[in-house]
């Protein structure tokens, strides 16, 4: 997670992962962001398919350091302004991963999402639970939550989740993402922690919030 390179939390080098820290440095919000150093741009650009400004948090449940991450998504979330929009994309960099990209896409086509999602990462990560395949899934914690573990399952490996999976798949890597988490602003600015440049979990918030108001002026200014 983090391709392992943000293994460690304790310490300035493990800024990068996804740590508990809850209040940015004092002068986080009168820093000039730059790209190339405290964002990248993606070239070419990804379309979003959206009239918003979306910003995207690659993901995935197996990973702890999106676990640590989702309040800061939260807050994100919390705090985008009038025409923009939150939206979760599962990464599947390992086989272990990829029940969990197939749950989350199932849960979406049946409306679940937003009851399990801060659900699942505490099954797995505080509770500890034996969550590895999309029948445990299925079976131990989706139909906790008023799903049919057999309608699941059958869904789950449907033609529909089956295309999402692969255009799920294509999008992670048109992004250039090669860790979790992730943000990617209107598919055109990648954010994610970097040690050497003090980016933590609270700069990246700033960032983002900063790069859809820059967003939202060009399509204002555009009209």
């Amino acid at each position: 997670m983090l391709k392992y390179v943000l293994a460690l939390f304790a310490g300035i080098a493990a800024m990068s992962g996804c740590q508990a820290q809850d209040t940015p440095a004092p002068a986080a919000a009168k820093r000039q962001w730059e790209a190339g150093k405290d964002y990248v741009l993606i070239n070419p650009p990804v379309p979003t398919h959206s009239d918003k400004v979306v910003v995207t948090e690659v993901f995935s449940y197996a990973c702890p350091h999106c676990a640590h991450y989702q309040p800061y998504a939260d807050e994100i979330k919390a705090k985008l302004p009038a025409g923009a929009q939150f939206e979760f994309l599962p990464a599947v960099f390992q086989p272990a991963w990829e029940p969990f990209a197939r749950a989350f896409y199932t849960a979406k086509s049946l409306g679940l999402v937003d009851k399990t999602h801060q659900a699942l990462f505490d099954a797995v990560h505080r509770d500890h639970q034996p969550l590895r395949s999309i029948e445990d899934l299925a079976n131990l914690f989706y139909s906790n939550y008023g799903a049919n573990a057999g309608s699941f399952l059958s869904t789950a490996t449907s033609f529909v989740i089956e295309g999402e999976m692969a255009q799920g798949a294509q999008r992670v890597k048109d992004y250039g993402v090669e860790a979790t988490p992730t943000l990617i602003v209107n598919g055109k600015y990648r954010v994610s922690m970097n040690a050497e440049h003090g980016i933590g979990p609270p700069e990246t918030v700033l960032i983002a919030l900063d790069l859809v108001k820059q967003e939202l002026a060009a399509k204002h200014a555009a009209k």
